[in-house]
């Protein structure tokens, strides 16, 4: 494997973020646990798919680098079940290196997908993205909070016809169920639901929802919007294509 130096941590990123590793190749984790702690970040590790959700449980770590082939219960059934409880952000590793692979992945809830092998340097930048989007999210929450001097006022549902999204547990609910929302998802439609009828371009939903300049050709956004739509059911032909632009979410008629 590649293993150029890794990039420094930006100040405030790696700073107490806790990550969980969960790799069997004990080689492996072992490298990829030494580069994440010298950029700064606390690792624990898991080297099969319940033990995984032990720690998960337990540790309730800022992300979640998981491997898809594991021991006991392999990494997509462990993504499942985190999904079901939480929208923790989360790096699978894998072998696999077909389109379909990945596309799997992500729409099980991964937000990011690393083929093996891969640079060590690349992994730390690619967590230390998800990081940043992340702290970019919690500093909006913040403001939508009102906080002032640390005091938290509670934080109503954003509600849109039967959707509703509970920004402080970060979960959201259709008719009453919950709806399995990778964390890159959830982040996308509380943009939109925090402001229904703008429209939004994909150069702007791309810097502000994963850190990157958008190229052109860049699908990213697309896929997403494809993904979200689906899982929303009759509510996802809210979100309107806007052509020559971008996506918005239909402003509900009074």
């Amino acid at each position: 494997m590649d293993e150029p130096a890794s990039p420094s941590c930006p100040a405030g990123i790696a700073k107490l973020a806790k990550l969980l590793l969960v790799e069997d190749n004990l080689n492996l984790a072992k490298i990829i646990a030494e580069e994440l702690a010298q950029a700064g970040f606390k690792v624990s590790q898991a080297a099969d798919g319940l033990s995984a959700l032990e720690l998960n449980a337990r540790e309730q770590p800022d992300l979640i680098i998981l491997d898809w082939m594991l021991p006991k219960l392999d990494g997509i059934g462990v993504l499942q079940q985190i999904r079901q409880r939480s929208a923790t952000p989360v790096l699978m590793l894998t072998a696999r290196d077909e389109e379909a692979d990945r596309i799997f992945g992500l729409n099980a809830g991964a937000d990011d997908y690393l083929t093996k092998p891969f640079s060590t340097g690349e992994l730390v930048a690619r967590v230390q993205a998800l990081l940043r989007r992340m702290e970019l999210i919690k500093q909006i929450l913040a403001g939508d909070r009102g906080q002032v001097a640390g005091a938290a006022a509670p934080v109503a549902p954003l509600v849109h016809g039967p959707l509703r999204l509970d920004s402080e547990a970060r979960l959201a609910y259709l008719n009453g169920d919950p709806v399995d929302l990778s964390s890159a998802e959830f982040d996308l439609l509380h943009l939109f639901l925090r402001n229904p009828g703008r429209a939004f371009s994909r150069s702007y939903l791309l810097d502000t929802i994963w850190g990157e300049d958008y190229v052109a050709g860049d699908r990213s956004i697309d896929n997403m919007v494809l993904r979200l739509r689906k899982k929303l059911g009759v509510v996802g032909n809210e979100i309107e294509t806007v052509w020559g632009i971008g996506y918005r979410l239909r402003a509900e008629q009074k």
